[in-house]
């Protein structure tokens, strides 16, 4: 069976086991065509879907270009951005990544009457929102919080979100078929839970609340989001709408999403998901859920066999189909195990500078011993009983100090690794993050064994 073949028996079964009227799926890969399948009634590849609150991850980008650009820091707080009546204390970091404490959605019953609210309504309303829990507790989602930032973004940029998301983020990476209103809607439904029949919901538009939950799209376009999420240096060298180490910052975990199985976390606007393994493999994006619709939007980075700009997106017209928002995770796995990135050769490379090939081998530290390499022009590190999936300690040369390096990733990041040579110039005793390391096993008062 062919790969795209094992995919659409897959997006097919999720369609008729959850019942869902409409399904549109794609898979993004660097080394392959965009592939693309719809299944059920009315819909088209190019048909939008809402992707409920895969929006978020929009706002929170347009949030880090404005960091990016110096028009704010994570730690300013919300009042310094927007005249706001209460909670002006949140920063805009805690927001980002749900650790506010601020109350789930605006001020009264929002998903009960559907009305939606501009923004001067939003803001003068706010302090009838409740600080449900203290800033910086544990996870708490917020669709409020995320609605604010996105009014933020717009102030700071002297425009409305909607404009500048338009002009910042979906021009420029060509996603043409996301937008605010949309030009070729699905029909969303929810599905009798005890029959076949399929109510149809109303495409209501949220207003203030957009920035946290309001686009519609297309599969194609959201796999082609989600794949710049994954591997923002394939989809955006020249690190146009933002630079691939931002994006990076962005998949750092902040906090846990629930407090018992500590199986999911989030970044700053993202959902990070590990995968079992034993490697370091992380599915990031986000899940979506709007009146009739839900969302997995998805890209896969890190693990063996995964392609470059790897990502996968799922769009249903069911709102309680929640297979729709699994069938991302179990589509990135199967790309990797049945039609894995091909196998890069290995060429020989220049040798390690002449100034560092004393450094390299065999070293103890802690009583354990590590392992110093050269390769791909850097040098790294791991210790001999590292699993040989999980990634080595990287360093980067200090500017003006040509014996000092910082860990750039891996074991330690931030911290120094200073050389110490000898009269005849050979490094024979190194300090990193402060420990001693050594040719030989020492005890931390010197003695050698």
């Amino acid at each position: 069976m062919k790969p795209t073949q094992r995919y659409e028996r897959m997006v097919r079964q999720v369609q008729a086991d959850a019942r869902v009227p409409a399904l549109s799926v794609a898979v993004h890969r660097a080394d392959r065509p965009l592939w693309t399948f719809q299944v059920g009634a009315d819909i088209g590849a190019d048909s939008q879907l809402r992707i409920g609150s895969v929006t978020k991850t929009f706002t929170a980008a347009l949030v880090m270009q404005c960091r990016d650009d110096g028009l704010l820091d994570l730690d300013d707080q919300l009042a310094r951005h927007l005249p706001v009546k209460a909670h002006g204390e949140l920063t805009v970091g805690r927001m980002l990544s749900h650790l506010s404490g601020l109350q789930r959605e605006p001020y009264g019953d929002v998903w009960d009457s559907m009305t939606a609210v501009d923004v001067e309504t939003l803001l003068a309303q706010l302090d009838r929102a409740e600080q449900v829990l203290r800033p910086g507790l544990r996870f708490h989602y917020s669709n409020l919080a995320f609605a604010l930032l996105g009014h933020v973004v717009g102030r700071l940029r002297g425009g409305t979100w909607e404009e500048v998301l338009r002009d910042r983020i979906l021009e420029p990476l060509g996603l043409h078929d996301t937008t605010v209103t949309p030009r070729r809607p699905v029909v969303g439904y929810m599905v009798d839970a005890w029959s076949d029949y399929a109510h149809p919901e109303r495409p209501d538009d949220f207003g203030a609340i957009g920035p946290a939950a309001q686009l519609w799209s297309t599969a194609a376009d959201m796999a082609r989001w989600a794949a710049f999420l994954a591997d923002p240096w394939e989809m955006d060298p020249a690190g146009s709408v933002l630079a691939a180490s931002t994006v990076e910052e962005m998949r750092t975990p902040q906090v846990v999403t629930e407090d018992v199985l500590w199986a999911r976390g989030f970044g700053l606007g993202l959902v990070l998901q590990p995968q079992p393994g034993g490697e370091r493999i992380l599915h990031v994006g986000h899940d979506g859920a709007m009146p009739g619709f839900l969302a997995g939007v998805y890209g896969r980075a890190g693990g063996g066999g995964t392609p470059g700009a790897l990502a996968v997106a799922s769009l249903g017209s069911s709102g309680t189909a929640g297979e729709v928002i699994e069938l991302p995770h179990q589509l990135l796995a199967a790309v990797v195990e049945h039609d894995p990135a091909d196998i890069t050769p290995w060429t020989p490379g220049p040798p390690a500078p002449e100034r560092y090939r004393s450094v390299l081998g065999r070293w103890w530290g802690e009583g354990f011993e590590y392992v110093f390499t050269w390769r791909d022009g850097s040098l790294h590190t791991r210790s001999v009983d590292q699993p040989a999936k999980r990634p080595p300690a990287v360093f980067a040369p200090v500017e003006g100090e040509p014996d000092v390096f910082r860990t750039v990733s891996g074991r330690e990041a931030g911290e120094l690794l200073r050389l110490t040579r000898d009269d005849e110039g050979r490094v024979v005793r190194m300090h990193w993050a402060t420990y001693r390391f050594t040719r030989g096993q020492e005890a931390f008062d010197g003695h050698a064994f």
